[in-house]
Parts: structure tokens; sequence; C-alpha cells
């Protein structure tokens, strides 16, 4: 039973092998299996692939069995019409677009397995791929706040160094009224005159207009600080945000990408195994010798081929038979009186009622 499922995926004529050698069977079987477990194969790529894309099992099992069947199909259509025959060169010309289309499939169906086998080292070329997209990210965001932040610090430190101003100012004041005082500077008169009151005065009034410039600067301070610490947090909001976007790039491109980064030859011998696997039942069947079932499906063709050319010779005979009767037949009636006289007959009968049809629409007119 096995034995009979492998003809059938090689394509292959089930009842002439029935009749045909053991080595010929053998050879079908192998052609068939061959077949068979390259559409595995198709089948398990296909759904890791699709796996990749829609992390989901059910999904990826449904799509990765439709695409093993065409697979299936395929390499089935591929090896079942190339036909044994006893020019190598035409063989070879008839098989060249089955076997360009083999390689198409080769590399459809070991690309998906490249990336299983070296899922390991594609990880950690994403991983580096992510920490730098998470850089590149964090200073594009960075850039777009950059501006507003600096501003917003220009402004606070612009008040820090107005108060710090006013402030050395007013101690200046300060250690005027004071060396007034002590007579060391001004009038140089020691104790608290005129001038060291009206310097008193003057460093007082400083004084109150720095407590108060402290107290609107220290809010206007606090209300700058509190902007820094809002657009701090959107900055971060934004960050976390576009960070699960950056860690869910791992797709399938993404992945093909990550691998072009390995090195090649590998890859290279993994797409040459499934080339090879690919190509093997045609191959097969091109270096094979014409065998037994060649023979025999060869004279069925051309049974059917001689059949066929027998019906199309017989019906143009038959046809041509036929023009030739129909003619004689038609140029003997030509020849007899009594159908002359009655088709004579059947004209004038014609031409009567033609001309009293006229006749009456000629005197409706006239009326």
């Amino acid at each position: 039973m096995l034995k009979q499922f492998f003809w059938m995926c090689s394509g292959a004529d089930t009842n002439i092998l029935q009749d045909s050698s053991k080595a010929e069977q053998i050879k079908y079987a192998g052609i068939g299996g061959t077949v068979f477990f390259t559409a595995v194969m198709a089948f398990i790529a296909s759904s890791y692939a699709l796996f990749t894309v829609f992390d989901n099992y059910y999904s990826a099992i449904i799509f990765g069995l439709i695409w093993g069947l065409l697979i299936f199909n395929l390499d089935r259509f591929i090896v079942s019409t190339i036909k044994k025959g006893d020019s190598k060169k035409k063989e070879f010309l008839q098989a060249t677009p089955r076997i360009l289309l083999a390689i198409i499939i080769a590399v459809v169906i070991s690309k998906p397995l490249e990336l299983k086998i070296f899922e390991k080292e594609i990880n950690q070329v994403l991983l580096t791929q992510k920490n730098e997209l998470t850089l590149q990210n964090k200073d594009q965001i960075a850039n777009q706040f950059t501006p507003r932040i600096t501003l917003i610090e220009n402004e606070i430190t612009q008040l820090k160094q107005e108060i710090e101003k006013t402030e050395a100012e007013t101690n200046k004041l300060y250690d005027t009224y004071i060396s007034e005082a002590e007579g060391t500077a001004g009038t140089k008169i020691l104790g608290k005159g005129p001038v060291y009151k009206e310097k008193r005065e003057k460093h007082d009034a400083a004084l109150t207009e720095l407590q108060q410039l402290k107290t609107d600067n220290r809010l206007k301070i606090l209300e700058k600080e509190n902007q820094l610490k809002a657009l701090t947090i959107q900055q971060n909001e934004q960050v976390i945000a576009t960070q699960p976007i950056i860690d869910g790039f791992d797709g399938l491109m993404a992945r093909v990408n990550a691998l072009n980064k390995l090195p090649w030859l590998p890859s290279f011998f993994i797409f040459l195994l499934f080339l090879a696997i690919e190509t093997s039942p045609i191959l097969a069947k091109l270096i094979s010798l014409k065998g037994e079932y060649d023979y025999k499906l060869q004279d069925i063709e051309d049974a059917v081929k001689t059949w066929v050319s027998q019906k199309e010779n017989q019906r143009e005979k038959v046809l041509n038979t036929d023009y030739a009767l129909n003619e004689a037949i038609y140029n003997d009636l030509s020849d007899e009186e009594e159908l002359y006289n009655y088709k004579k007959q059947k004209a004038r009968e014609i031409l009567q009622l033609q001309a009293d049809a006229f006749h009456k629409s000629q005197q409706n007119i006239i009326k």
C-alpha cells in the first residue's frame, strides 16, 4: 500500500507499474518518496515561517498545510511531465523550465528552515539591532523635547541670576551703611548720623525689594521646574509607549535581514541540500535510461495517437464522400423536367402574389 502511495506521488501510471519489473517499481517508488518528503519539508518550513508572521499555531499549521500540498502538486506535476525519449538534449531542454521552478521552490523551502536552524545567532543580531534602535529612539524623542527643556532651564537660570544680582547689590548697600557707621568710608565720621540713616533706609528698601523678588522668582522657578518635570514625564512616557514596537522587531523580514548579516557559507550549503532534494526526482528521470515503464507508456501513447489519426482520416474521407455524393445528386436533379415544372409553378405563384400586393398598396395611396 505504501509502495502504491509513492507511485501516486511520482505521478506515474500505477496500472502500468503494476505489470512492470521490480526495478521499475522501486525506481518510481523512490521518486514518489522524494516528492512526498519534499512536500513534508515544505509544510514544516512554511509553518515556521508563517508562525513568525501570525504568532498563532493554528493559522501557521493550516496555511503551512496548504503550502505543502501546493508544493506536492507542483513537484508531482513537474516529474510526471518529463517524458523519456531517445535524445538526451531534447530531454534536458524539456526539463529546463522544471529545473528553474525547482530552484525557486528550493529557495522558498530552505529559507524558513535556515531561520530556525540559526535562530540563536539571529536572536543575537536582533538584540544588537534592538539596542541600537532603542538608543536611536531615545535620541529622536529627546530631540523633540530638548528645545523646550533648554528654554525653560535658561529661564530658570535667568531668574536665579536676577536674585543673585539683586542680592549682591543689597549686600553692597549693607556694607556701605555699616562702613558709614564705623567711620571707615563715606564721611568717615564715627556714629550714626544723617548720612548713615539715609544709606540705611536705602539698604532697607533694597532688602525689601530683594525679599519680594525672591518670593516672586521662587514661585516662577517652582512653576518652571514643574514644567520641566511634566516634560520629562511626557518624554519618558513616549519612550515607554514606543518601546513595544522595538521589542516586536523580530518579524519574518527582520529575521531574514538578520540572517543575511551572518556568514553566507552555512546558509548556502543548506540551500544546496534542499536544491539537491528538490531536483533529485527530475535529475533521476533525466539520468536514468529508458526503462520498461517508459516503453509501455510510449506504446500506449502511440496507440492512442494512431487511433486519433485514424479517426481524423476517416472523418475527412466521410466528409469528402458526402461532398461528392451531394454534387452528383444535385446535378441529376437539375435535369429532371418534373422538378423544373414544379419549381416554375411556385415561382409564378410568388410573382403573382408580389404583383397583387403592389397593386393593393398603390390603390391605398391613391385613395
